[in-house]
């Protein structure tokens, strides 16, 4: 009796049936290990972050939230000094202006009119290089007032910076962080960096002055306030315009009065 003959397996399907077996051993050798080792995920361990590192990871309320630098109907200015004179007479070193995001729509250093003697660089941060091809300060003046005009300014201590650029702004326009009553204390100024500690979680100011980061801070402190502090303005500037017409009245009323005596003396 023959043999029944066999049948020659193609070498592929040969191949592809060896490597089943061994994908199919693999995987049974990785299921009996599956107790001792927690499998990894498809995309790999997740990589530890140390305590002390997600601990200090804080978002800087400074930091603008986006990246437009547009010129808005509030904007935000401060200004650093240097010594000119005898030392201690100010003038204007830097100017910078941050539209109502944060965001930096002018940053100057300005050479002063009358020579340097302190820089001031401790406070300051200017040096000696910043001003030698610094811009010169009637051009910075000029466009401060261009960005200050018709907008809404806040500040801190804003007579200073205003003084030191020979500018004015009108009153009802200003917002100084230095001279709104509930940052006030005992009815007494407070440092920006106090301000900026107590209402805004940031530390501003530990070494040389950052005019940017300054600006930045006085423009999120009002606009944390925005809705009190514009109440208020409106409460103060009725608050005037009552008392401004009661003093009309009154002097009216005296005028008349006076004009009254007259005419019976004349008659």
């Amino acid at each position: 009796m023959k043999k029944p003959k066999q049948t020659q397996l193609n070498p592929n399907w040969v191949q592809l049936q060896q490597k089943l077996k061994l994908n199919g051993s693999k995987a049974s050798r990785t299921f009996k290990n599956s107790d001792d080792d927690t499998p990894e995920s498809v995309l790999g361990k997740r990589k530890e972050r140390p305590d002390d590192e997600s601990n200090d990871c804080q978002i800087n309320a400074l930091i603008p939230v986006n990246d437009d630098s547009s010129l808005t109907d509030t904007v935000a200015m401060d200004c650093e000094m240097v010594g000119v004179g005898q030392g201690n007479k100010s003038a204007l070193g830097r100017v910078t202006l941050v539209n109502k995001w944060g965001n930096v729509i002018y940053d100057e250093f300005v050479r002063p009119i009358e020579r340097v003697v302190d820089f001031r660089t401790k406070i300051s941060g200017i040096r000696p290089r910043d001003l030698r091809k610094a811009m010169d300060f009637w051009t910075a003046q000029k466009k401060v007032a261009e960005l200050m005009n018709g907008r809404i300014l806040v500040g801190h201590a804003l007579s200073n910076d205003l003084k030191a650029l020979l500018l004015s702004h009108p009153k009802k326009d200003t917002r100084d962080t230095s001279e709104y009553q509930p940052f006030l204390k005992s009815s007494s100024r407070r440092a920006l960096r106090h301000l900026a500690a107590e209402h805004l979680g940031v530390k501003i100011q530990t070494g040389e002055h950052c005019p940017i980061e300054d600006a930045r801070a006085a423009m999120l402190l009002y606009q944390r306030n925005k809705k009190e502090w514009e109440k208020s303005m409106k409460d103060q500037f009725r608050f005037k315009q009552k008392r401004r017409k009661s003093k009309q009245k009154k002097k009216q009323k005296n005028e008349d009065a006076s004009n009254a005596n007259h005419v019976g003396i004349g008659s």
